[in-house]
């Protein structure tokens, strides 16, 4: 338990001091299990500092990334009040490492959720769906890490911006979208890229969330997933992301 409050210390203060650290386990010989823990205790000091459990992040939805890493399921991360990015204003670029940003489809839960469920299920607890971004940024110097190292640190979730609120009885397993930096188009793609329909992420998340003993609860975000390859963000850009028929969301990046 030492080991783990030590590494998470060590990415907690590289997140909070945006600055990057050396990796602890570059040859991934961590167990996953103890990479969770450390992710955990890396959550509870922003907990202590009065943040608050907003939801979870789904990352390697790409069946393509799965078998890139060796994996046979997805990794996640836990989300906090202190993530959440509002839409349309500026987030300071110095508060990140090396920062890049996905396009997502994200859920907001009306009811809990938890365990082996099925896709009905799984809409059945689902209040909204909207548009969304992450911005991912690892803490590990030169954006280098082992599989054990990006789960510690949180699947290098970083923050997130959550767009209108819609419907989700609507069929939006392959909604096309678009990621623009400064209105230019520099990545297309689909929900249909979140394991074939973005509910199987969600899914996931139930059954991901019961074993690590925390059930989704009723008001949480579950972030899909990214949709498209993240792009790098930079000083003075807006980046935005548009999806058929949900609308769009962005944020500006400041000096």
């Amino acid at each position: 338990m030492s080991q783990y409050s030590d590494f998470a210390r060590i990415l907690d203060e590289a997140a909070q001091r945006a600055q990057a650290v050396a990796q602890f386990d570059p040859e991934g010989a961590m167990p996953l299990a103890e990479a969770y823990e450390v992710q955990r205790a890396s959550i509870r000091c922003r907990l202590a500092r009065g943040e608050k459990r907003v939801g979870i992040k789904m990352g390697f939805t790409s069946r393509a990334k799965m078998l890139q890493m060796g994996l046979s399921d997805v990794i996640w991360g836990r989300l906090t009040s202190g993530m959440l990015i509002e839409e349309g204003s500026t987030v300071e670029f110095s508060r990140y490492i090396h920062p890049r940003v996905e396009p997502e489809l994200a859920f907001v839960l009306r009811e809990p959720l938890c365990g082996q469920v099925t896709a009905a299920r799984a809409l059945a607890a689902v209040e909204a769906i909207a548009p969304a971004l992450e911005i991912i940024d690892s803490r590990y110097q030169d954006f280098k890490f082992s599989l054990p190292e990006v789960i510690a640190d949180n699947a290098s979730s970083s923050g997130f911006v959550i767009g209108p609120w819609q419907d989700p009885h609507q069929d939006f397993s392959n909604l096309g979208l678009t990621l623009s930096i400064d209105g230019r188009t520099v990545q297309v793609g689909s929900t249909a890229a979140l394991l074939g329909h973005p509910l199987r992420s969600l899914v996931a998340a139930a059954r991901l969330a019961e074993l690590a003993d925390e059930p989704l609860q009723a008001g949480w975000i579950v972030m899909a997933g990214g949709a498209t390859p993240a792009e790098w963000i930079r000083p003075g850009q807006y980046v935005s992301v548009e999806m058929e028929r949900l609308g769009r969301t962005g944020f500006h990046v400041g000096d």
